[in-house]
C-alpha cells in the first residue's frame, strides 16, 4: 500500500512547530530547523508564514487553541460559581499532567522577554480565556481585585509542574503528590477555604 504524500499545510506545519518550540523556546531555533522538521524548504515555511515571530505566534496559538475551548466551556457552563473554578483547575491539572510539550510551551512563554512577542501572545491567544476567568473571579469574589486571584489560581495549578524535577529530592516529597487529582483538590482547598481556616491564629 502506498504511503498517502504528506501535504505540508499550514496546519501540519504548525503541529511539528510546536514540539520545537516547547523544547528549547523561541531563541533555540530557526527557520532552517523548522523547515527540516517538516520536511520542507525555509522558502516554503516563508510561503505560509511572514517569518519566525509570526509562525511561533501561530503555533502557540495553534497549541492552546484546542485546549482553551474544553477550558473555556467550564466557565461559561452556567453552573454555580464555585462549581466552575473547581471544574477548570481539575481539568487544567489533568491536561497539564498529559500534555508534555504544553506544559513546556506554557515555561517557555513565561521566560520570553520580548515584549512586542507577549503583547501579541496576550492579544491573540491568552485574552478570551482570561477574561472567562476575571468574570468567575469577580463572581466569587466581588470585593477583590480579579486580576492578581486570577494569575494566583493560574500559578497555584502550573507551579507545582514547573518544580517537579526538583520537588521529589525535597523533605516530604511522596509519589502521592505527583497524582493530578490530588494536586486539584490541594488547589481548590487552598482556594476555597486558604491557609488558616477554622484555626485560630498563635501570637
Amino acid at each position: 500500500m502506498v504511503k498517502p504524500a504528506f501535504r505540508h499545510t499550514r496546519e501540519e506545519i504548525l503541529g511539528l512547530s510546536v514540539p520545537l518550540f516547547a523544547t528549547v523556546g523561541f531563541d533555540g531555533v530557526s527557520m532552517r530547523d523548522i523547515a527540516a522538521a517538516v520536511g520542507v524548504t525555509p522558502a516554503a515555511l516563508y510561503h505560509h508564514f511572514s517569518d519566525k515571530a509570526q509562525l511561533c505566534l501561530d503555533a502557540v496559538g495553534y497549541a492552546f487553541e484546542e485546549k482553551m475551548g474544553p477550558l473555556k466551556s467550564v466557565l461559561d457552563n452556567g453552573g454555580k460559581p464555585w462549581d466552575r473554578l473547581e471544574a477548570f483547575v481539575v481539568q487544567l491539572t489533568r491536561m497539564l499532567a498529559q500534555e508534555k510539550d504544553f506544559r513546556r510551551l506554557i515555561q517557555w512563554v513565561l521566560l520570553d522577554s520580548n515584549e512586542p512577542r507577549l503583547q501579541s501572545l496576550a492579544d491573540c491567544v491568552f485574552r478570551d480565556l482570561f477574561n472567562a476567568l476575571r468574570d468567575l473571579a469577580g463572581e466569587i469574589a466581588p470585593g477583590q481585585d480579579p486580576q492578581p486571584l486570577v494569575i494566583s489560581t493560574i500559578g497555584l495549578v502550573i507551579y507545582p509542574f514547573e518544580t517537579q524535577s526538583v520537588r521529589r529530592f525535597l523533605p516530604g516529597y511522596t509519589d502521592q503528590q505527583e497524582d493530578p487529582e490530588a494536586i486539584a483538590r490541594h488547589v481548590v482547598g487552598l482556594l476555597r477555604n486558604g491557609l488558616g481556616a477554622g484555626h485560630e491564629e498563635k501570637s
